[in-house]
């Protein structure tokens, strides 16, 4: 079975809620993208993976060159949003607008056609279920937007792969990776969750999704392997969050590539999958 490795393609200051690293201090901060990208690019193509990379609009606005090199490496881009906001936070008319200045964004920058999307910080869930119509009457197939974890989602999510329900076509749901340790939900597929267990933890976590007939969605942003990560002063969630246990978190995605097959999203855009309804 093919597991799922995707990219949130942001800056270190991509930070939702912070008013420190608002929009109008974007063009201020010093950026660091280009260099994480670039390292994170080599590590997949050390491993021969191929990933869907959902890029920030506004990143490829300033860095084409950027969303082509993704692309020439034989990954999938789709779309992370424009200004990298949360999707509960606007309205169905504010999101449509966000969502479509970042599909011209990316397909200025050369990415092709894009149908797939995340949102940030997994922000599609029971108070914005409305975002489903809009991405089919889009035209996105493919979203990655609903964590099954109950700080930015909810553990009645479902885990696996499957169809939502529009008001066109249906769009298939992709969440991320998460484990049940302490009598808790852990994301193990992604964040302080991914960075904190060792690779063979998580590469036992990917075989049991794998031995109930599921594939694992894993996700990391390039800043997680920044070597000289900037450092700034952010609420304590969002500290924890941004910080815990970077060091040596390259080393140990490269273990984890190297230890479970991995593909893009569209290699499971085929699949038979349950259907939900609006």
């Amino acid at each position: 079975m093919t597991n799922v490795f995707t990219v949130d393609v942001e800056e270190w200051f991509h930070v939702c809620g912070v008013d420190a690293l608002s929009i109008g201090q974007w063009d201020r901060l010093p950026s660091r993208v280009q260099l994480t990208t670039r390292r994170l690019l080599d590590l997949l193509d050390g491993a021969g993976v191929r990933a869907t990379f959902f890029v920030v609009g506004w990143l490829a606005e300033r860095h084409p060159e950027l969303v082509r090199e993704i692309a020439a490496a034989g990954h999938e881009i789709g779309s992370h949003g424009h200004h990298h906001r949360r999707v509960y936070e606007l309205t169905p008319g504010e999101f449509r607008a966000d969502l479509l200045q970042s599909r011209n964004a990316l397909c200025a920058a050369g990415a092709g056609r894009v149908t797939m999307f995340r949102a940030p910080e997994w922000s599609i869930g029971e108070h914005s279920l409305w975002a489903f119509d809009v991405l089919g009457e889009e035209g996105f197939a493919i979203d990655a937007s609903m964590a099954p974890l109950k700080l930015v989602g909810s553990t009645g999510y479902p885990r696996g792969l499957h169809r939502r329900q529009t008001t066109s076509a249906p769009v298939i749901e992709a969440p991320p990776l998460v484990c049940d340790r302490f009598g808790q939900v852990m994301p193990i597929g992604w964040g302080w969750g991914l960075r904190m267990s060792s690779p063979a933890r998580v590469c036992r976590a990917i075989d049991a999704v794998n031995e109930a007939g599921r594939p694992a969605v894993v996700m990391v942003h390039p800043w997680e392997i920044d070597p000289e990560p900037p450092r700034v002063r952010l609420p304590l969630r969002q500290h924890f969050a941004h910080y815990f246990r970077l060091d040596g978190f390259a080393g140990r995605l490269k273990s984890i590539l190297h230890s479970a097959p991995f593909g893009p999203l569209s290699a499971i855009a085929s699949a038979e999958l349950p259907l939900y309804p609006r």
